[in-house]
């Protein structure tokens, strides 16, 4: 039995700290896993950013709204769902991943929790577990699942490693140059031959 675990933001849709820098004009929200291999140094960073700005979950929900699925992620996770079971394995959290989730025909997603203070500051964040990612395909395997994995960051590097097949998706240069054992793609159409040829 095979499961597909995919990373949302730089796959399935636009990361979501980068269109809120870009609706704040706050260019140092745009650092992502990406650019920092360590999730706790980089949301501790984030949340720095907005209490000096003073904003709150509101704003950047706000701007979560205006967000749409990258074009054809619907139609891939669609016909990828239709083969296979799957599930999107995300360092996000749920306050900001619904409306996105709605957008995609509720797939499962697996993420964080924000704390969130009864004003609307953000004050801190739950991880569902540690090495949430790899935690979680492991804990998939164990189960009996065969697990196929695909992301575009640092954080994704982990489970993609340790699944049965792994794939790198549209990721940086640096990270495509760095792990040249692992496959890279930058299509939808690419990525889904990819997987079911792993199920073979």
């Amino acid at each position: 039995m095979y499961i597909t675990c995919l990373d949302l933001e730089g796959v399935l849709v636009p990361e979501i700290w980068i269109a809120f820098a870009e609706a704040t004009g706050i260019d140092a929200l745009k650092r992502t896993t990406r650019d920092e291999p360590d999730y706790d140094k980089l949301m501790r960073y984030r949340l720095d950013i907005l209490k000096e700005h003073h904003l709150g979950l509101k704003e950047i929900q706000d701007t979560i709204a205006s967000i749409d699925p990258l074009e054809g992620a619907k139609e891939f996770l669609d016909e990828l769902r239709s083969k296979t079971q799957a599930i999107i394995l995300s360092d996000t959290f749920t306050q900001f991943a619904s409306p996105l989730m709605k957008k995609l025909s509720w797939p499962a997603i697996f993420c964080n929790e924000l704390i969130v203070d009864e004003d609307g500051t953000i004050s801190g964040y739950h991880l569902r577990c540690e090495k949430t990612k790899l935690t979680t395909v492991r804990a998939l395997q164990s189960c009996g699942f065969e697990t196929i994995a695909s992301g575009d960051s640092f954080n994704d590097l982990a489970m993609i490693k340790a699944s049965k097949a792994g794939f790198l998706f549209r990721a940086p240069d640096s990270i495509k140059n760095d792990y040249p054992e692992i496959p890279a793609c930058d299509s939808y159409d690419e990525l889904l031959k990819l997987i079911l040829d792993a199920m073979k």
